[in-house]
């Protein structure tokens, strides 16, 4: 691999927007790294070469494919004469304080201003979120230990 093959690959790094490629074979290794969010358009190389024997002709490595963003979650058509509990922070929403402790809340559980209902933990940080509505859970709308955004619902409550 020669100096201008190098070149075109730091260049093609920079344009595909991928932190970094390695290329690797028996008788080298060859890694691009970049440093978008903190250094733009400065790349790093890694060229290791031993003595002994010539560089193999190389073929070309698969262009990196671009990984399509997951989708949204669909939010849920409230159910009229419900209240929406949204997410007030990002975080992994939890129904339990603990892997073998009981649910807080369940669907048909009556609830209360002040009633714990889940946890977040945002940071290493189990933050406890209470529920702001008396009424009747109709319906829970994040699965356990999965990720919530900020103002996601959360659940459906049937005020009293």
């Amino acid at each position: 691999m020669d100096i201008r093959e190098i070149q075109d690959l730091i260049k093609f790094v920079a344009k595909s927007g991928v932190s970094e490629v390695s290329l690797e074979t028996d008788d080298f290794k060859l890694t691009v790294k970049t440093e978008q969010a903190a250094k733009a358009g400065k790349e790093t190389i890694v060229y290791q070469v031993p003595n002994e024997a010539p560089a193999p002709i190389l073929q070309a490595a698969p262009a990196p494919v671009a990984v399509a963003p997951a989708p949204a979650a669909p939010v849920a058509e409230p159910v009229s004469n419900t209240v929406t509990i949204k997410s007030p922070m990002i975080g992994t929403f939890y129904r339990s304080p603990g892997p073998d402790k009981a649910l807080f809340v369940n669907v048909g559980d009556e609830v209360a201003p002040g009633k714990v209902i889940c946890i977040i933990e945002a940071m290493k940080l189990f933050n406890e979120i209470e529920c702001d509505v008396k009424g009747r859970i109709v319906k829970v709308l994040v699965d356990d230990a999965s990720p919530v955004e900020y103002d996601q619902p959360l659940f459906l409550v049937e005020p009293a």
